[in-house]
């Protein structure tokens, strides 16, 4: 039976890289996949999945009106499906990744972020925690060592940011990943 998995962490824990690892693993078997991405992140090219550690493969890309099912159907018939940035799915296309799973019986892996520079949920991540089937995190470490679960935005200054847009596309240069104590120290939460 199909599962519905979410793969989160913060920034910088090779959530990229396994998602690539883990397509490659099912095209070494002989099955096929369909790789998809957000369309808004296109740091390293149009429609490219990319990790830091130098690995990347074209993929189909959504925006926040993809009709997910169609986009299914539309496409060839697969083993399996992988989404990457799938913090920025809506919770509509969320739910169409289950009737995905639930009712054509395909696998679908999502990997994204758990939540935003304030330490709200993205809209995606908080359906994937409430509905899929498997729950992994993939950790990261802080600068002091412990799991870091939080992500600061820096300024150019590398001052940490309170406030802004909630989506702002950036990596090593704009995030940095930490754990809850140095979060609150980084904006200086009591």
């Amino acid at each position: 039976m199909a599962q519905l998995y979410f793969y989160y962490s913060a920034m910088n824990a090779g959530k990229s890289t396994a998602l690539l690892q883990s397509d490659y693993n099912y095209l070494e078997r002989g099955m096929t996949t369909r790789l998809l991405t957000a369309q808004l992140d296109n740091r390293f090219g149009e429609a490219t999945i990319s990790s830091r550690i130098g690995l990347s493969k074209p993929a189909d890309t959504f925006n926040e009106s993809t009709d997910l099912v169609t986009w299914y159907l539309d496409g060839p018939k697969v083993n399996c499906i992988f989404i990457d940035e799938a913090q920025f799915l809506t919770k509509e296309q969320v739910n169409q990744l289950a009737v995905i799973v639930d009712k054509y019986n395909t696998p679908v892996l999502c990997y994204g972020i758990r939540t935003d520079f304030q330490g709200e949920l993205f809209t995606g991540s908080a359906r994937l925690l409430a509905i899929a089937d498997k729950l992994t995190e993939l950790k990261t470490v802080c600068h002091c060592g412990r799991k870091a679960i939080m992500v600061v935005r820096m300024d150019e200054q590398g001052k940490a940011l309170a406030h802004g847009a909630q989506v702002q596309i950036g990596g090593n240069e704009k995030y940095v990943s930490m754990c809850r104590r140095h979060y609150h120290e980084a904006l200086a939460i009591a």
